[in-house]
């Protein structure tokens, strides 16, 4: 997609402003590649798992169905090859950064408090991959991104905005948080944000406590459908690393939360779409 002089002023940029190693890519790649193989592909041929590639597979009958999600563009080059390769792997969704800067765009910190403003927005490169995603049909999660960074994803895309685990900055004074203005522009857009349980995001002195109670949740929860409205609330747990209060310490656990969030007065309607069918649509 650029011509060569152009892939290497991207890259000269971005060296320069300590935006990527580049000589790592390939080994990103090759680890994005192997984990495919080996987590996904592997239990996909055993029957354990079924990867969604299709939105007309969502209610197939079968095992277990999971969307291929990547976080953080570090294995795709500035000539977006490598983002060909993972969708015709099975890539459906795709974080543009983790909480550090690369070529294509800046994370936010994890310091407390903070903004989510903070750095620039897209490279050149990541308004590319942005396009490119929106032509293959690869959703582009705004998770992790800073706010300039959010603000020109919802000037290229016209796909609906989503933030797969993000609470509400209001509530919460995290980096890591939206803001009121990101969440109104999430749900006019169709989209998303996905209620994380992560302690640090949750909680408003921000302590990594995991003797959180629930309640918090909630008022994430209510905050987020009030502004953003109960269409773009669904789950974003980030279960598999982060701290997470002591009432929901596994997956089995999440009854506590929507017996929570029934007592916090949303309806079973609103419950149905928290749960599965919000994030449903959205795919």
């Amino acid at each position: 997609m650029y011509a060569e002089e152009r892939q290497e002023e991207i890259l000269r940029v971005a060296r320069a402003q300590g935006r990527v190693d580049v000589t790592a890519l390939a080994d990103d790649f090759r680890v994005t590649a192997e984990t495919i193989r080996r987590d996904l592909t592997v239990l996909e041929r055993a029957g354990v798992l079924r990867l969604i590639r299709d939105a007309g597979e969502l209610d197939a009958d079968g095992p277990l169905a999971a969307v291929l999600h990547v976080e953080g563009a570090e294995p795709i080059g500035p000539g977006l090859d490598e983002l060909e390769v993972l969708h015709a792997a099975g890539l459906r969704s795709l974080g543009l950064t983790w909480s550090r800067p690369n070529i294509f765009a800046t994370g936010v910190p994890f310091a407390f408090p903070g903004s989510p403003d903070q750095g620039p927005g897209l490279t050149d490169a990541g308004r590319a991959l942005v396009r490119g995603c929106g032509e293959l049909g690869v959703l582009v999660d705004c998770a992790h991104l800073n706010a300039r960074g959010f603000w020109d994803v919802a000037e290229l895309s016209d796909r609906p905005l989503v933030a797969s685990h993000c609470n509400a900055h209001a509530v919460c004074p995290s980096p890591r948080n939206l803001t009121d203005e990101q969440l109104r522009a999430v749900g006019e857009s169709g989209g998303v944000v996905g209620l994380n349980f992560h302690v640090g995001f949750l909680r408003p002195d921000g302590a990594e406590d995991p003797d959180t109670k629930v309640d918090v949740l909630v008022a994430h929860a209510e905050h987020i459908a009030e502004v953003a409205g109960i269409d773009a609330l669904v789950l974003g747990t980030d279960l598999d690393g982060a701290t997470m209060p002591n009432p929901l310490a596994d997956v089995s656990r999440l009854p506590v939360l929507f017996d929570a969030l029934r007592a916090g007065g949303f309806s079973e309607p609103d419950l149905e779409k928290v749960a599965w069918s919000n994030w449903r649509r959205l795919l």
